[in-house]
């Protein structure tokens, strides 16, 4: 390891050594979204990061499904982490859905995920993060009224 020194004032300052940044896998946090129809509905269920590397394939997902359905569950039980990115998708096809009619809430947040939801609003917006809505991962497999 070399390191560099320069002399202000009778002052001695060594350069702070150099380390190359190391990449990690990203398998654990990549980004997956699957849909289950069932009669008037569509559920979405989320698991990973919802940031920007996944952004696009968040909205054209919520998107074909507010397409497909009145009413759209967004299943954020196996939910990670979500940025303003993954927001953005959330309320772009609320909005979407509320243009054609339709609904689009959230459910099964826990965690940092509930409280990004909480503090930007978007739990009140798209409805309770913490309610268990049946047929989604943490709930029952019966018909939601």
């Amino acid at each position: 390891m070399t390191t560099h020194s320069s002399r202000l004032d009778g002052m001695m300052f060594s350069d702070p050594p150099r380390t190359e940044a190391k990449r990690y896998p990203t398998a654990m946090a990549h980004f997956q979204a699957r849909t289950t129809a069932g009669p008037g509905r569509v559920v979405v269920t989320l698991t990973g990061e919802c940031d920007l590397e996944g952004r696009d394939e968040l909205t054209a997902m919520l998107l074909t499904a507010v397409d497909s359905a009145p009413v759209v569950v967004v299943d954020l039980a196996g939910v990670t982490f979500i940025d303003s990115s993954g927001i953005h998708g959330l309320v772009t096809a609320h909005r979407a859905a509320q243009d054609a009619g339709r609904r689009l809430h959230v459910t099964n947040a826990g965690g940092t995920v509930a409280t990004v939801l909480e503090i930007t609003g978007v739990a009140g917006l798209l409805g309770h993060p913490s309610a268990v809505v049946p047929g989604t991962a943490a709930g029952e497999d019966t018909a939601h009224a």
